[in-house]
């Protein structure tokens, strides 16, 4: 058995954690003395079996010694007894020549020792077990860690009162932190929708009697019946502030100044706070928080100043009209929310791992409060962001959106008592034959996603590439300025997105004003066709503005995602799709009007009843879309009945989801968010993608054939001068940690950043360290010395790092990294380190056969 197994399999036997050993852990030593002899030494509690070997060898061959546990003796040394430890090595001795036997009350002494290992943590240096900005962590190392603190803590409850109500806190420290988070979500998601409204409105007018009104709060108390374009008495625009009350050309003149100096000032605040106070407040936030759950270290990404400027830069970018949406940057806010409230709990402020169920559960409350969702964010938080989901991860996301959308709906932002955003209420069921054309309506969502991605992709390196990085705030303002020049003319792109999105969605009633509800209807005849009559002048225009809209909301949302203020794409997405269903739909209601007899339709439009609706179609093109942006399926089409609250028409979603997705594949796997992430180079092997490769490891390891040796770290030759000499001319991770230069035996593996720690803290606290201090990562010193003090590392040794050899199949190694989480995995061969596999070299991997540039992965 080679050596590295071994040790790990002594560890699985005893018990001991691999981080924190004990006065009784097992130890590798080169001794002296006859072939094949074995030494007993016995002490007070135990006694070492050693196995030695001829000085012909080197000495790092000559390992090895045992160290058995408990009160045992000669005696109890036989085959047929107890458990043993078999150290094996073929090139020396035989399997069966060195075992111990451990005692049933030695096993007691074991158990104490492993469950009390979890309080040794507090007697490392501060930092040792934290990890690196822009690092990956290591997801096995962190649950055995919280497992261990777990099981210690289950073992003190039974000692006191204050250790019982310590371990039932522990229990319930989860479910309060979810609770905290929710009930902090709703009330943020709350006050930027309210905010949002306000300043929105604030560029086309004021309302006198009450500044902090919205234009729909202000309406609410006059007495218009009818007021067009969503104005009225009580509402006044900024020509009539200004004492112009004509409705003319120069009121027109007026009113378009005063929204494009409102827009650029919106934008400039938002970049300028952005650019100032939080950097990573930009953009929509959810490719790096994908990156984050997948066990990524971005310091500062979740923290308060991003919570805080993400917030108010949201209000201003959406207020200022640019082509964006506030939902995504919601979900980025919420996880903000949830990394804050995470500190308040050790057990996931100190644990990357545990910290990252919590962002799970805030992504999906995130979700919840943007949509009125609370299903859906759950669905999105498990389809689309989290990379580890347990069962009772999915239990707290699911409370933590219940209690985010309970708080919103309490705070009632929108004031018309619907928690959803685009609340619709469609009286008839949907034809047999109007699923072709949602399926058209879904092959062409895949196509504008797939236009949209290429096309922003495309914008986004080029800004990175050339010298439009560097003026940000020059780009926000000019994109502002463009958008708000040509939306204003035009209708429906100078009203605010998430109010065409409800016209759109909308049915058209007897009242209604609006130019898209311009039918020439015939209230004489209650048996007529008056829901479905013809269409008048008033829907023709209609659908040339939404035409010119549709091209120019494409088109400028793909310079305005990735700009430097916070940017949602779900709502640029829905409007764009919603405004291709409407125009769909139009021409289908305009189809059964003219041949209601026609045997497709049914004869359900030769009455009064209204048999087609394209407000419907309006609802499944913003799926469809939306879906050929972010490839979401599931959790897309309960986003969209819970949005609108139409449940009777989840088939139709399903078949334009689905057509959309399946084009949109056709032309690039990737969604916008993993498109994104691939242009920043993040660390991100997607677990739910299947990867079918013929290499070996040795083929991607590092160091590659042909090339110079590892860079290792001997377990007992290696002075204090020597190891920091490494540190310095190297930026890896972490070392193996190997017996010797020549055998290249593995002992374990240890992190840089605990190694630079450990020594920096040896040098200040232990008396007589110094440059020539030998550096142990064994039990005993390997000869009495009369040397400076060494120094003892073997605690921040991990003794159990996750091997294979180097015969190992790539699909093996990517799926390894990929359901456990790691950062590296050794290779080795019988016993001898070989190179070591990061994340990256996968990813540059992968790259490589997907002819890809390799160098474009960053990160570790």
């Amino acid at each position: 058995m080679e050596i590295m197994e071994t040790d790990a399999l002594i560890k699985r036997t005893v018990g001991h954690n691999v981080n924190m050993p004990s006065t009784r852990q097992t130890s590798y030593q080169s001794m002296n003395g006859p072939e094949g002899s074995l030494q007993t030494s016995t002490s007070e509690n135990s006694t070492e079996i050693i196995k030695t070997f001829p000085r012909s060898h080197s000495s790092d061959d000559e390992m090895i010694d045992i160290t058995g546990t408990g009160t045992t003796t000669e005696s109890n040394l036989s085959r047929s007894q107890g458990e043993r430890f078999l150290f094996t090595n073929p090139q020396y001795y035989r399997p069966s020549d060195v075992f111990t036997y451990i005692s049933p009350s030695d096993r007691e002494c074991i158990e104490r020792d492993r469950l009390t290992a979890g309080s040794e943590m507090d007697d490392l240096s501060p930092g040792i077990g934290q990890y690196d900005d822009f690092h990956t962590i290591d997801w096995q190392r962190d649950i055995a860690r919280d497992r261990m603190r777990h099981r210690y803590i289950v073992k003190k409850r039974t000692e006191s009162i204050c250790d019982l109500i310590r371990g039932t806190h522990d229990a319930w420290s989860g479910w309060l932190c979810v609770l905290l988070v929710g009930v902090a979500a709703g009330a943020v998601a709350g006050v930027i929708d309210i905010g949002t409204q306000w300043m929105k409105d604030l560029k086309d007018g004021v309302c006198p009697q009450a500044f902090w009104l919205n234009r729909e709060q202000c309406c609410w108390s006059s007495n218009d019946t009818l007021y067009e374009d969503y104005y009225c008495a009580q509402w006044y625009t900024w020509p009539e502030l200004l004492g112009y009350f004509r409705k003319d050309a120069w009121s027109f003149i007026i009113s378009y100044i005063l929204y494009v100096l409102w827009s650029l000032i919106f934008a400039g605040l938002a970049v300028l706070l952005v650019r100032t106070f939080a950097p990573y407040a930009c953009g929509s936030g959810i490719p790096e928080i994908k990156t984050i759950l997948s066990g990524f270290i971005i310091r500062g990404y979740l923290g308060k100043w991003t919570l805080v400027i993400k917030s108010v830069g949201m209000i201003l970018a959406v207020a200022s009209g640019l082509s964006l949406g506030k939902e995504g940057p919601l979900v980025h806010v919420a996880c903000c929310i949830g990394n804050i409230f995470s500190y308040l709990f050790p057990k996931y402020g100190k644990n990357e791992a545990k910290k990252r169920e919590i962002l799970s559960a805030a992504s999906a409350a995130g979700v919840s409060v943007a949509f009125g969702a609370p299903i859906g964010g759950v669905l999105f938080s498990l389809e689309e962001v989290s990379y580890y989901f347990p069962l009772k991860t999915l239990w707290r996301s699911f409370f933590c959106a219940l209690v985010a959308a309970f708080i919103l709906r309490s705070i009632n932002p929108f004031g018309n008592d619907h928690l959803v955003m685009f609340y619709v209420e469609y009286t008839r069921n949907w034809l047999f034959v109007e699923l072709v054309p949602f399926i058209i309506l879904g092959i062409l969502g895949g196509l504008v996603g797939t236009i949209f991605i290429k096309g922003n992709i495309r914008w986004c390196s080029y800004r990175k590439q050339s010298q439009l990085g560097k003026y940000p705030i020059t780009e926000v303002l000019v994109i502002a300025c463009i958008t708000a020049i040509i939306s204003f003319p035009n209708t429906y792109t100078r009203m605010n997105t998430s109010d065409l999105i409800k016209l759109l969605f909308s049915q058209c009633g007897v009242a209604d004003v609006s130019l898209l509800c311009d039918y020439n209807r015939n209230f004489t005849n209650v048996n007529s066709r008056i829901e479905i009559a013809e269409a008048g002048p008033g829907v023709h225009k209609s659908l040339g503005l939404l035409t010119l809209a549709l091209i120019f909301k494409l088109c400028i949302t793909i310079f305005t995602f990735g700009i430097k203020v916070p940017t949602g794409l779900f709502i640029p997405s829905l409007v764009m799709g919603a405004i291709m269903g409407r125009m769909v739909g139009i021409g289908m209601e305009q189809l059964a009007y003219h041949y209601p007899h026609l045997w497709v339709f049914q004869g359900a439009c030769s009455t009064g009843e209204n048999c087609l609706s394209p407000g419907l179609y309006a609802m499944v093109g913003a799926a469809a879309c939306l879906g050929g942006v972010t490839r979401m399926t599931v959790s897309l089409v309960v986003i969209m009945f819970e949005l609108t609250g139409s449940v009777k028409y989840i088939v139709p979603l399903m078949a334009a989801v689905m057509a959309s997705k399946w084009v949109g594949d056709a032309f690039g796997r990737r969604g916008i968010y993993d498109a994104h992430i691939n242009l920043n180079g993040y660390p991100f092997l997607d677990s739910k993608e299947e990867y079918t490769y013929t290499a070996l490891a040795t083929d991607i390891m590092t160091p590659r054939r042909n090339e110079g040796p590892l860079c290792v770290i001997t377990q007992d030759s290696m002075t204090v001068d020597s190891i920091e000499n490494v540190l310095k001319s190297t930026d890896h991770n972490g070392f193996p940690v190997v017996v010797s230069q020549e055998s290249q035996y593995l002992v374990g593996f240890v992190l840089r950043k605990d190694l630079t720690l450990a020594l920096g803290n040896a040098k200040k606290t232990q008396e007589g360290v110094v440059g020539e201090s030998y550096v142990l990562f064994t039990s005993h010193l390997p000869q009495p010395v009369s040397g400076p003090t060494a120094v003892k590392l073997r605690k921040i040794l991990d003794m159990a790092p996750i091997t294979i050899t180097d015969q190992t199949p790539v699909e093996t190694v990517i799926d390894m990294f990929c359901k456990l989480g790691l950062r590296q995995v050794l290779v080795i061969h019988n016993g001898r380190l070989l190179g070591i596999i990061t994340k990256k070299d996968v990813l540059r991997h992968i790259k490589q056969l997907g002819n890809e540039d390799p160098e474009s992965v960053l990160f570790n």
